[in-house]
Order: structure tokens, then C-alpha cells, then sequence
């Protein structure tokens, strides 16, 4: 009807959203220094903090500049505070002397925190395998907790997305890959270094993930008699005794003690060199035994040679 006003009104932006100014003015009200006796690291944190060349360099930036990005903690029933993220900078100014951090305050639930706690370590240039197993099974977890669904230890057969591909998509992970880290928390610590070490490969290590805990301490004390790891051949057998109660620590030895291919010694002969050397009468399925006859016949003649040079 001409002249008749909407009775919908559009709310202008201010209606809706507060100004940048004053979202700032926010912020740094939360922003405060906080003593550092009073911050508790976050639970179970999978991300280890090193005393390395790159926390030398952080503690020196600390004490020339201060900290420049501040931690991320959030307040406990107790009064003290859990540090969410910043635990490297935590760690350098302890070790610059300083009494406190700076940090900004902010009301999480655990799960919310236990996300961004995952996403801002994963910043990192270097992160261990084991480090990604156990921040990747928390984000997951909080990811369920959240009504998200995720059935990660499965296998990847279904098309819908799930929150482990959701993951994925974040990370730059494939889902089969996510599945791979998070079955690494079930490994003994020992077995974990060794992957953290690059002496197990992804694979085997995610074989032996599904033995039981004194099956695989029987694989680190194999590891350690002989200073050999199982190949992934050798694991997935280990894996499919397990499975039929057939795993004993005797089993695991003789496993164990088999050669690997790749221990072999192996002879390489080039094949052009070779085939000159050889009558073109000579079938090319022939080749190995005219060799094996000609060096036979080469062998006798050092002897024969050496026995004549010794008397």
C-alpha cells in the first residue's frame, strides 16, 4: 500500500555491533600482569617446551622488549589462572627473571579452551609426532564434547564429513592421517620416543599401536638387545598374531630376529656392461647362470694363482 511504512526496520550497524574503539578498550581491560606463581599450566598439554637455541633467542626478545603478544589464560574457581596459550613465554620469562607475565583474561569453557589451546601451538615450526597424536585426540574430544560427531579410530570408509575431516581441512591433514596420529596415543612411552626419534615410521608404529602394553614393552626390549627396529612387514604380522591371542614374547624375538630386506646385501650390475661380456648365444633367461659359471670359473683361478705365488 502506497505511503505505508515497513514493519520491518533494518537495525543500523551500531545497534548491532559495538565500535572497533570500543572492542579495543575491551580487550585491554583484560590485559594485565599477572604473577606467574598464580599460573598453572593447561592440563595434560601435549606440546613440550624445550629449553633450546629458539627459547635462547625468545628469553633475549623478552628481556630487550618484554613480551610483546600477550599470553592467553583463563580464570579458575580458585582464584589462580590456567595458561591456555603461551607456555613458551611463560618458560622464557621464568628463566628472564621476571615475576610475571603478561596475559590476557578470557572466559572459556574447557572445551573452548582446549581448541584454542591446539590451534595457537600448532603455529609452531617443529612439531613432534607425538605432540600432534595427543593435540589432535583433545581437539577431538572437545570437537564430540561439542555435539560435533567424529569416529576417528574407525575406518575411513564413509563420505559424510566428520569432525576429524573438519580437522583435516584446518590442519592440511588427510582424515587417514588424523586417524593415524590419534591411534599413536596408545603406544608405550618408549615406542612413542622412537617414533618422535624417526627410528619407527608412521606406519609399523601404528600396528603396533594395537598391541596390548606388555606386548610392546616385549618390542622395546627387543629394540634395545638388538638396536633394530620392526619393519612395517614385521609389525602388521606382530598385529595379526595379536589378534588371533598368538603374540608370545617368543613370537616377538623370532619376528624380531628375521633379516630385513633391506639388510640384505645387495649386488648391483649394470646391465649394458654385462650383457657385452656375455656370448649373444647365450638366452637372456640364462644370464644369471652364465654369470654365476663364469665367476665360479674366476674364483678357481685366484686360487689356483694363489696357490702357485705361495710356494
Amino acid at each position: 500500500m502506497a505511503g505505508r511504512k515497513s514493519d520491518f526496520v533494518l537495525p543500523t550497524l551500531d545497534d548491532l555491533f559495538s565500535t572497533q574503539e570500543m572492542r579495543d578498550e575491551q580487550k585491554l581491560a583484560r590485559i594485565r600482569d599477572i604473577p606467574i606463581e598464580l599460573i598453572d599450566s593447561f592440563p595434560d598439554h601435549p606440546f613440550k617446551v624445550r629449553d633450546d637455541e629458539d627459547m635462547t633467542q625468545l628469553v633475549e626478545s623478552i628481556k630487550e622488549r618484554g613480551v610483546i603478544t600477550p599470553a592467553t589464560v583463563r580464570p579458575k574457581d580458585d582464584g589462580r589462572y590456567e595458561l591456555v596459550s603461551g607456555h613458551r613465554r611463560k618458560r622464557a620469562c621464568e628463566l628472564a627473571g621476571m615475576d610475571t607475565l603478561r596475559c590476557e583474561v578470557v572466559e572459556l569453557t574447557r572445551d573452548e579452551a582446549t581448541i584454542l589451546m591446539v590451534e595457537s601451538n600448532f603455529q609452531r615450526s617443529q612439531i613432534l609426532p607425538s605432540e600432534k597424536a595427543f593435540a589432535y585426540k583433545m581437539r577431538l574430544d572437545a570437537m564430540k564434547r561439542q555435539g560435533k560427531r567424529t569416529d576417528l579410530t574407525s575406518t575411513p570408509v564413509e563420505s559424510k564429513l566428520r569432525s576429524n575431516e573438519s580437522l583435516g581441512n584446518e590442519t592440511g591433514e588427510s582424515r587417514e592421517q588424523i586417524r593415524r596420529y590419534v591411534r599413536l596415543t596408545n603406544l608405550v612411552p618408549e615406542l612413542l620416543q622412537f617414533v618422535d626419534e624417526g627410528r619407527i615410521k608412521m606406519r609399523p608404529a601404528v600396528e603396533l599401536s594395537y598391541l596390548d602394553e606388555d606386548c610392546q614393552r616385549d618390542v622395546v626390549d627387543e629394540i634395545d638387545m638388538t638396536d633394530s627396529t620392526p619393519s612395517h612387514d614385521q609389525t602388521i604380522r606382530m598385529r595379526k598374531f595379536f589378534d588371533e591371542g598368538k603374540l608370545t614374547t617368543e613370537v616377538v624375538q623370532a619376528i624380531m630376529e628375521e633379516e630385513k630386506p633391506n639388510q640384505k646385501e645387495k649386488i648391483v650390475l649394470r646391465g649394458e656392461r654385462v650383457r657385452q661380456l656375455i656370448p649373444k648365444n647365450v638366452p637372456l633367461n640364462q644370464t644369471e647362470e652364465y654369470v654365476c659359471k663364469a665367476l665360479e670359473h674366476y674364483a678357481s683361478f685366484l686360487r689356483r694363482r694363489a696357490e702357485r705365488d705361495s710356494r
